[in-house]
């Protein structure tokens, strides 16, 4: 690590901490729903940005997480972080005979198939009344404290970053690599592209199935509409492409930029934000399509 991403590191950490003792209640409900936001990027730049099969279904297992943390604590009176953890076992457990299906389809495909599995879970959520309630919703106990959730969104950072940095620099990484360069040849060079693929999903999933049940305790409600909402996944999509996917920092650096641009222009620009927010994007993507991490090494170099 050099001198630089040491200050960086001490930095951050000195901010996370920081934040739930001297920050308001909305500074630090900012940073919680921040930083779901960025361990659900972790999770999409997995299997999107090192592979390149383009998900637009990553929301399906944040919506798994929500339904299965809310059933265990409101009708079965668990306690939220066992519920929470139950939760990203009952994603990945389903991740795993998707993955073996939908990983067969390619391009286009895959994105499709991705983006029905979640028209699929809608439904089933919406029609399931005796285990979902149906439209109605399940409601939880409040929250509490909002702490003791930061600090659980911050450990789903930590992991998403640390799960990030150790494929990365692994054999299971360069395995993922070449798929995302050319999969046909890294089957011939003899990569088990199926396998290392199933894996990286199965992976991705336990990242937004954390942040939905974090999500829906804090919510206090959960139904298919905040279950399954679709404008997540393209926030959580900009933010891994905004910083530069298939990279370490870029989910990271992505997320926290996006976020706070996007509350600033909220604040000053109540009916324009949406708006602003999107032309940003455009030009931000136009002129810089490697994404800020690539910048940011230019700079430094």
């Amino acid at each position: 690590m050099t001198r630089l991403e040491k200050v960086v590191a001490a930095a951050a950490l000195s901010f996370i901490v920081a934040i739930p003792i001297i920050g308001s209640d909305y500074q630090v409900g900012f940073v919680f729903t921040t930083f779901l936001f960025v361990g659900m990027a972790y999770g999409w730049n997995l299997i999107s940005g090192y592979t390149g099969y383009l998900s637009f279904g990553q929301i399906s297992f944040f919506g798994i997480g929500a339904y299965s943390t809310a059933i265990l604590v409101a009708k079965l009176s668990w306690p939220w972080p066992f519920a929470v953890l139950a939760g990203m076992v009952v994603a990945a457990s389903v991740a795993v005979p998707l993955g073996w299906a939908m990983l067969r389809l390619r391009g286009p495909y895959f994105a499709l198939g991705m983006l029905g599995f979640v028209q699929v879970l809608q439904m089933v959520a919406s029609a399931w009344s005796g285990l979902t309630n149906g439209g109605e919703g399940i409601y939880l106990p409040p929250a509490g404290s909002l702490r003791a959730l930061y600090f659980a969104s911050t450990l789903l950072v930590i992991a998403g970053l640390s799960a990030t940095a150790l494929i990365d620099r692994s054999a299971f990484g360069l395995r993922l690599r070449s798929i995302g360069e050319d999969e046909i040849a890294a089957e011939a060079m003899g990569v088990n592209t199926t396998r290392a693929k199933l894996l990286a999903f199965v992976i991705a999933s336990t990242f937004p199935a954390i942040a939905g049940g974090l999500y829906a305790f804090r919510l206090s409600y959960v139904d298919p509409a905040s279950g399954f909402p679709a404008a997540y996944e393209v926030q959580v999509i900009l933010m891994a492409i905004f910083g530069r996917a298939g990279t370490v920092f870029g989910p990271l650096a992505g997320g926290i930029l996006l976020a706070g641009l996007g509350e600033a222009l909220w604040a000053r620009f109540a009916e324009l934000h949406l708006l602003l927010f999107g032309l940003i994007i455009v030009v931000v993507l136009r002129y810089m399509p490697e994404g800020l991490i690539a910048l940011l090494r230019r700079r430094a170099a």
